[in-house]
């Protein structure tokens, strides 16, 4: 086994913790969390079969390329080229009277949310015609200096290459032990009827009490909480909540509004770990809710994204307090996708690897999205093993440890979970349907 793997399931056992401090202070004890490894460098993206064109990478700009051409009527980029909601302004906790007064001017109320148990108010309002949504936008923050508006920015979920279908799962092996704890997702819809998930079916969340079953929301669930003889995630048989935020394809998904609204339930939900493998801008909202989702003693665990190790950090992942995962391939090699930065914490494997499908199946998956439900998988079982104060003890040990990593921006990591990754060679060949 792994030696870092060894030092965090020793932990799990009871290893002592150091006591009590603030969040992330770099001074805090680091015993019983492995050192940083320099990780080897990339290896090149695997390309289609007879394919000349460039590697398959899964980017935060074409993605917002091709949101602005399926949906132009209602998909619009901010000044920064990120995609948008067109013509809609996000405010958290507005004033009152400001609110009043934007109305007067034409401005309507989509929605209006208060977010039990993080007591915020969350208010979409719809542009007055003839007014851009930057002009809004200057105009409400000026009018509430007090108040947090921006753009409802549309976040993506991860998938560096097109999932490939496993063959026929090996011979029935004995079932993990069940991790007894209450776990979190932000993603696309998961198919609860996977035989992976039958030891406990996800609760599904979002769209309005229809979510739709997808492909990566159904892969990162199994790599999380998937229980089967087969196959097993990071934290087999945990209780999971899953709150579908892209409601299939009718109009653009993963929108700020609703991803606040899932963060909001899932806290009311009691749950300890929650895993976001979605990637996007840095916006205020949603800044303000990671806070005091945070504040809870909740942990966010988020993919760094699939646009390169040079390219300027994405959200949440980015965000204070929010563990980052990258991803290695079979070797403990970073993949070339895999985006970097000093506020990445782990990384873990996200390639050569096996999740769950639509339809009962497996299929090869690769991305950062796949390497962060295994971090979040290994968090809760260092949980499981601790009362409500030795939560918080647990959180600062791993933020405190990260906080010393050394090495550069593109290789140093805490790598993590290599005994989770479900080979596809252990599946016989057959071809994809």
């Amino acid at each position: 086994m792994n030696a870092i793997v060894r030092g965090l399931l020793l932990l799990a056992v009871g290893v002592a913790l150091p006591a009590a401090a603030q969040l992330g202070l770099p001074e805090l004890p680091t015993q019983g969390l492995p050192l940083p490894r320099e990780l080897p460098l990339p290896a090149p993206v695997p390309r289609a079969v007879g394919a000349t064109a460039e590697p398959l990478l899964s980017s935060v700009r074409q993605r917002a390329r091709e949101l602005l051409q399926r949906y132009p009527g209602q998909v619009e980029r901010d000044p920064r080229g990120a995609p948008a909601v067109r013509a809609v302004i996000i405010a958290l906790a507005p004033d009152e009277q400001a609110l009043q007064q934007a109305l007067t001017r034409g401005y309507v109320i989509q929605s209006d949310e208060t977010l039990a148990p993080l007591d915020e108010r969350v208010v979409t309002l719809l542009v007055p015609p003839g007014v851009s949504t930057r002009r809004a936008l200057r105009d409400l923050r000026a009018a509430d200096p007090n108040g947090n508006y921006d753009f409802d920015h549309l976040f993506v979920s991860l998938q560096a290459a097109p999932a490939r279908a496993a063959g026929d799962p090996p011979p029935a092996a004995a079932l993990a032990p069940i991790v007894d704890a209450r776990v979190g997702l932000i993603d696309g819809g998961v198919d609860a009827e996977h035989a992976v998930f039958a030891t406990r079916r996800p609760h599904l969340q979002g769209c309005g009490g229809a979510p739709t079953p997808s492909e990566h929301g159904t892969a990162v669930a199994s790599l999380f909480v998937g229980r089967a003889p087969e196959f097993r995630g990071a934290a087999p048989g945990a209780e999971l909540v899953a709150v579908d935020v892209y409601c299939g394809a009718e109009t653009p998904g993963g929108r700020v509004r609703d991803i606040v609204v899932g963060l909001a339930e899932l806290a009311a939900a009691n749950v300890r770990v929650i895993n976001m493998s979605i990637v996007g801008p840095d916006n205020t909202v949603l800044a303000a809710i990671v806070r005091k989702v945070l504040a809870q003693s909740i942990v966010i665990v988020s993919a760094s994204g699939n646009d390169g190790p040079n390219a300027p950090p994405l959200y949440p992942a980015a965000y204070p307090g929010v563990v980052a995962v990258t991803a290695v391939d079979a070797n403990a090699k970073l993949l070339i996708e895999a985006s970097g930065g000093d506020h990445v914490r782990f990384a873990a494997p996200g390639a050569d690897m096996l999740a769950a499908s639509l339809g009962g199946e497996y299929a090869a998956v690769r991305g950062t999205s796949y390497a962060a439900p295994l971090v979040a998988g290994l968090i809760v079982r260092l949980l499981e093993q601790e009362d409500a104060a030795g939560v918080e003890q647990v959180v600062q040990q791993l933020a405190a440890t990260a906080s010393e990593r050394t090495g550069s921006r593109r290789r140093s990591a805490y790598l993590v979970g290599m005994e989770l990754r479900t080979d596809p060679a252990g599946f016989a060949a057959r071809p994809a349907p």
